[in-house]
């Protein structure tokens, strides 16, 4: 139980305008993504049909169920290729459950594909219907199968529909009892820039609002795998998707690679941001690893032909196959972390494949910032272990509570700016046990957590000279029953809808609310909080300028439950006469959900400087952003 000891409801706040302070990293806020929560499958990679490959379960047609009177299904180890190896034969008809149901629209057109093969030259009837058959949403022939595996292509167009609706399957029969099989079926939904990527398009949107400069894939967790064969093997998830046999996530899924390497980079330019690659670097999440010798350096050449498919020239191999990919132009990278969390790895072999790895690559690619994915002052105990190669960038990641969120708002203000630079890879604020812990809440952060994450992110703004990169972590969930492995996310959806948490309105607020350099606000008279015997201030702040424009950025988060009012004395140049304050506020344990998407939700008013100055009131328990020209 925090306890407020409101000593005063006024807050004296002095921002000196003449004398800006150190420049705010280009790169400051980004996101980090990885298959968790069915975040690509059945998430962003809008592929529609569960189990299209048939490799989910080798036992069983997992998703896939007969339709129909006398129709059956029986799964084969008879496929075309050894990336497609298992077929589905089917009598009569079969129906696919999809991630968990269709997203049915009016007038919405879906495009269909299939690798498939039958007893004698035939048709077939693809539908989107009600999951009872009642119903029937879209309807198309699909014709050209014969006694050969083909691929075949077709369009279902749904109409006219009184409401948006999940409740579907997909269904393909037979124009009789006959029999055929089935490799692969993929069916797409429109998709976001009009159908020229796999997106879905409301998650693209959620993630512009967020700014993002730079996008850290592919993991997390995912990078790596349970077991040393398990890493994100990227050469194979290149071209047609027939051609990509996925492999298993470590989230109790298989992941199919439809989102590949190409697609990862195509995310990056739909939502304007450069990548930030991470390379697998020989450690498995069961703690197995590859120590240095021919072995890792096997994966050493393996990331080097990675970077090269991202920025080698045409003339090279992995360039060109970029370009056949269809992206003549290199990608615009300039930070590789080597490894994921390898501060897990009790053999103590990361500092010497680090510098395996770091040899390798600042040798042929010398532009490039080199992360290592342990070594901060407080990340699992860890000082900077590493000696016999340079440490650039450290990754810095932080699961806390929203009061330990709190403790570190001044962390950085201190730090060593003769170290490396800090990257703050994954962070997140939370109330009740621990995401990974029985009983953690979710899917997404309530109201306290996104105050943990914002005076976090104050801290992080001030000393974005040495804080060069952060990004929240997980950034999806399904909310649906299963969908979920991680109880703490940014962003929530289901088949048809999505929603922003507190955290992530915080977020949106601090990242479209930036400038290019720190201003120096100091606060004085401010109340304090408890929580187990300790004592912390109850409002944090930050501002930063830009200085071509001159307008001024002022976060105030407010950790208390009552009103609090700001008072500025500006020095060093004055204000304009109004700005606009943009606010998140709500019970400590507020959310959003499907049902309620802006129960917490950023409200933006006017405010005038008066003859006195300028005063800022801010409701408890808040998160604020505020707005204002500066003149010289």
């Amino acid at each position: 139980m925090i306890l407020a000891l409101l000593l005063q409801h006024t807050v004296q706040a002095t921002l000196d305008l003449g004398n800006p302070g150190v420049k705010v990293s280009p790169s400051l806020y980004g996101l980090m993504t990885e298959e968790i929560n069915y975040s690509y499958d059945g998430g962003l990679y809008a592929e529609l049909i569960r189990n299209r490959a048939f490799l989910d379960d080798t036992k069983q047609p997992r998703h896939w169920s007969a339709a129909g009177d006398g129709s059956t299904i029986t799964l084969e180890k008879a496929g075309p290729t050894t990336a497609r190896p298992y077929s589905l034969k089917v009598k009569g008809a079969a129906a696919n459950e999809g991630f968990w149901g269709f997203p049915i629209r009016s007038n919405n057109s879906y495009r269909l594909s299939l690798y498939v093969k039958a007893d004698s030259k035939t048709n077939l009837i693809a539908s989107l219907e009600s999951r009872d058959g009642s119903k029937v949403y879209a309807k198309t022939q699909v014709s050209g199968v014969d006694s050969a595996w083909r691929k075949v292509s077709a369009v279902l167009k749904a109409g006219s529909v009184s409401a948006p609706t999940a409740d579907a399957r997909f269904v393909l029969r037979a124009t009789s009892l006959e029999t055929f099989s089935l490799a692969q079926v993929s069916l797409f939904p429109p998709t976001y820039n009009k159908n020229k990527t796999v997106f879905r398009s409301d998650l693209v949107e959620k993630m512009q609002a967020l700014k993002p400069t730079f996008l850290r894939f592919p993991g997390g967790n995912y990078l790596e795998g349970n077991t040393l064969k398990d890493y994100f093997p990227w050469e194979k998830t290149l071209g047609p998707i027939e051609d990509r046999p996925g492999h298993m996530s470590p989230w109790g899924y298989r992941s199919t690679d439809g989102m590949g390497l190409a697609e990862f980079l195509q995310w990056c330019e739909a939502i304007n941001s450069k990548p930030v690659l991470g390379v697998y670097a020989g450690y498995a999440l069961n703690g197995d690893v590859i120590k240095p010798g021919p072995e890792l350096d096997k994966f050493v050449q393996y990331a080097l032909d990675e970077i090269e498919y991202i920025v080698g020239a045409p003339t090279t191999k992995w360039g060109a196959q970029r370009v056949r990919d269809g992206h003549p132009k290199p990608y615009p990278l300039e930070y590789v972390e080597i490894g994921n969390e390898d501060g897990f790895d009790k053999s103590g072999s990361y500092p010497a494949r680090y510098t395996v790895f770091y040899r390798a690559i600042k040798s042929k690619y010398p532009q490039l910032s080199i992360i290592s994915s342990t070594g901060g002052t407080d990340w699992l105990g860890m000082k900077y272990p590493i000696k016999d190669s340079p440490l650039e960038v450290v990754d810095e990641h932080y699961y806390s509570t929203a009061w330990e969120m709190m403790t570190m708002a001044n962390k950085y203000d201190s730090f060593d700016r003769k170290g490396p630079k800090v990257f703050v890879g994954e962070w997140a604020a939370h109330t009740g046990p621990a995401p990974w812990e029985a009983g953690a809440k979710g899917p997404t952060s309530d109201m306290r957590s996104a105050i943990g994450d914002a005076a976090f992110m104050t801290g992080m703004e001030r000393n974005s000279d040495h804080v060069v990169m952060s990004c929240y972590a997980p950034l999806f969930v399904r909310v649906d029953p299963g969908g979920m492995q991680w109880k703490l996310n940014l962003v929530g959806y289901n088949t048809l809808d999505t929603f922003g948490s507190p955290s992530y309105y915080a977020q949106t607020m601090f990242a479209q609310n930036l400038g290019d350099r720190v201003l120096p606000l100091s606060l004085s008279g401010v109340a304090t909080q408890q929580e187990g015997g300790k004592t912390l201030p109850g409002c944090f702040a930050s501002a930063t300028i830009d200085s071509k424009t001159g307008t001024v950025f002022i976060k105030l988060v407010n950790a208390l439950d009552s009103e609090h009012t700001f008072n500025f004395n500006t020095k060093g140049g004055s204000l304009a006469a109004t700005g606009t304050l943009t606010t998140i506020t709500g019970p400590n344990d507020a959310v959003n959900s499907i049902a309620e998407p802006k129960k917490i939700f950023p409200s933006t008013k006017k405010v005038a400087v008066g003859s006195l100055g300028l005063s800022i009131k801010v409701p408890g328990n808040s998160v604020n952003v505020f707005q204002i020209k500066s003149v010289r």
